[in-house]
């Protein structure tokens, strides 16, 4: 369980931390809408100068950052060497404000970047989403120039994603082919449209959820990025 950053008398984790926190993390941002509940941990073997920051899904339908696909795409890319960011979007979990239909999850996503880029200047950034995660990670992958994106689920079909600037950044896509949610099809499909496709997974009898099929994601994406990783971080 990652530590809240807090001093004995604090009722509530410090919001804006000066530096990453050395060790797992609770704490609060501040963003667009108010406070944005986030948790850091940092890579121990094989660290490396990058920083991923992942998106979880919808928030109306019960979506946060401790997401079990979230959860595990954070471990994957923690052990492969990258230091990690998962936070709550607006109306999430403890953090403030309402769901705001991907708008105000932009600049959420944007907030939290921001305070990554200045207590990590150095370092590469990752961006990573689930489900609506990844349609919010897509948009700003471009605007927010990340080195790195990891789709997982891309809700094409349930979002318009026909005007996103596309990243040139490498990028990976997996997908279950029984995603019981988001059209498997329709997520091929677009893929084959794109002047600069990214990598594609296609997991076979996978659901949306990933159920019984969560190490075989961590597996595939620890794969697949292998190749991507910025250099190791000196001591």
């Amino acid at each position: 369980m990652p530590v809240i950053i807090a001093c004995m008398n604090d009722i509530e984790p410090p919001v804006d931390p000066a530096s990453f926190p050395d060790v797992a993390a609770s704490f609060m941002l501040s963003g667009p809408a108010g406070k944005l509940e986030t948790i850091s941990d940092i890579a121990t073997d094989g660290a490396r100068r990058g920083v991923a920051v992942v998106c979880h899904p919808l928030t109306t339908e019960g979506g946060s950052m401790h997401n079990k696909v979230v959860t595990m795409v954070e471990r994957a890319l923690r052990e492969s060497g990258l230091d990690t960011v998962r936070f709550n979007f607006r109306g999430a979990g403890n953090s403030d404000g309402d769901f705001d239909k991907g708008r105000g999850e932009r600049d959420d996503l944007a907030t939290v970047v921001a305070w990554v880029r200045k207590v990590r200047p150095h370092d590469t950034l990752w961006l990573a989403g689930f489900s609506f995660g990844s349609y919010v990670s897509l948009t700003q992958a471009a605007p927010l120039r990340a080195d790195a994106l990891i789709s997982i689920a891309p809700p094409v079909g349930r979002w318009n994603f026909d005007r996103i600037p596309l990243p040139t950044c490498p990028w990976l896509v997996v997908q279950g082919e029984a995603d019981e949610i988001v059209e498997p099809q329709a997520v091929f499909d677009w893929i084959e449209t794109l002047a600069q496709p990214p990598e594609l997974v296609r997991m076979p009898e996978t659901s949306h959820f990933f159920h019984r099929r969560l190490m075989d994601l961590r597996g595939a994406i620890k794969h697949a990025v292998r190749g991507w990783l910025p250099p190791l971080r000196q001591a």
